[in-house]
């Protein structure tokens, strides 16, 4: 027999997978409440129809958002539904709305099974509501104006084919595109998700994530990579994991893995590639907790690589991101000689810095 998201809680208390937080009940409730009415509905929409009221549910890192929501989503008894960052949401919108523009008529017939008309909005709610009745999105924070333009008509249509929201966020919906371009343009859009969904606030005292790092090794070598990969288990339970695109100027950064606020990817990836300033900011900025694999004992010829490491680290230590590593190397032996050796001192200063109890602890963040 099915069981509903709050069994489903209970049951991960029953095996000590979970400690129980009284600061999680009404999130949880709410949950129960948005599943229930998603069950109960009509299996075919028909406009005019009473709509099913979503779930905007924000709070602080590390209280659990994104394990509650992926219970739901397990639980709920709704078969087209799409669990999704929103990011890569957004991402997928803009490549279909790129192809509704440049296509030609055979194209937009094969994608959206219509060729007609002008606007890309309408056929794209169509297309997504006929994949997925129920939207649930882990994050929602709204950085990039191309996004920020259309999410307004975008949910209006979507709304209107019965699609129903449900997602996390470390903002409250007012706080969405705070000083973004044209704001003014996406202040609808803000005064729809209040219409359309319940706005809940997860405030518990307990940070579970800062709690178990406070306790963990947080500095591992090669041998010791089983236990940072339980780590990263134990820091996102339950929770779903998948790719974060940041949106730099334009430009798309891929993170390999994320759950929420925490994000996991390699030296290689983040250092070995042509990122800049501007892109570690807006690491520091979108996650408070960074774990990183795979980063190796440094050469000379290797100088580029580690001028970047340089540049993420100063950018993760100004932002307090928390930090996970997995390295050959203590930090004074990361880069021992080479161009900018002597610099990278102050940068090993700030790893052991970092990994240090007090440093976990200080949960202000200062803004890169």
């Amino acid at each position: 027999m099915p069981i509903d998201v709050a069994e489903a809680y209970q049951s991960l208390i029953e095996q000590k997978q979970l400690r129980p937080d009284a600061s999680q009940r009404p999130a949880l409730d709410a949950l129960g409440d948005v599943e229930a009415a998603v069950e109960a509905r009509p299996k075919l929409w028909s406009f005019g129809a009473e709509p099913v009221r979503g779930l905007y549910l924000w709070g602080p890192p590390g209280r659990g958002k994104s394990l509650l929501m992926d219970l739901f989503f397990q639980t709920v008894d709704e078969p087209k539904k799409r669990r999704a960052h929103f990011h890569a949401f957004m991402a997928d919108v803009q490549a279909r709305i790129q192809i509704w523009r440049t296509g030609d008529r055979a194209m937009r017939k094969q994608v959206f099974g219509t060729a007609r008309g002008d606007d890309p909005i309408a056929p794209l709610a169509r297309l997504i509501a006929s994949q997925a009745r129920l939207l649930c999105f882990d994050e929602l924070q709204v950085t990039d104006i191309a996004d920020a333009m259309i999410l307004g008509r975008l949910f209006e249509a979507l709304f209107s084919e019965g699609v129903v929201l449900v997602c996390t966020s470390n903002r409250p919906p007012t706080d969405l595109y705070k000083d973004g371009i044209n704001r003014q343009l996406f202040e609808p859009f803000i005064a729809m998700i209040q219409d359309r969904c319940r706005v809940v606030e997860l405030k518990g005292g307990h940070d579970w994530r800062l709690e178990h790092l406070k306790s963990a090794q947080v500095w591992f070598s090669p041998d010791q990579t089983a236990r940072f990969d339980a780590l990263w288990d134990r820091l996102k339970g339950q929770a779903h994991e998948a790719p974060a695109t940041l949106d730099i100027a334009g430009r798309k950064v891929v993170i390999a893995r994320s759950v929420g606020s925490m994000a996991r990817d390699t030296f290689a990836d983040l250092c070995e590639r042509p990122l800049g300033p501007s892109d570690y900011l807006a690491l520091a900025a979108r996650f408070d907790t960074l774990f990183l694999e795979g980063v190796p004992r440094l050469t000379p010829d290797r100088r580029e690589a580690a001028r970047r490491f340089v540049t993420l680290v100063d950018a993760l230590y100004e932002a307090r991101v928390r930090l996970v590593v997995e390295a050959e190397a203590e930090p004074d032996d990361l880069y021992p000689a080479g161009i900018g050796a002597f610099e990278f001192e102050r940068t090993a200063s700030r790893l052991y810095e970092m990994r240090s109890a007090d440093w976990l602890k200080n949960k202000s963040r200062r803004q890169p």
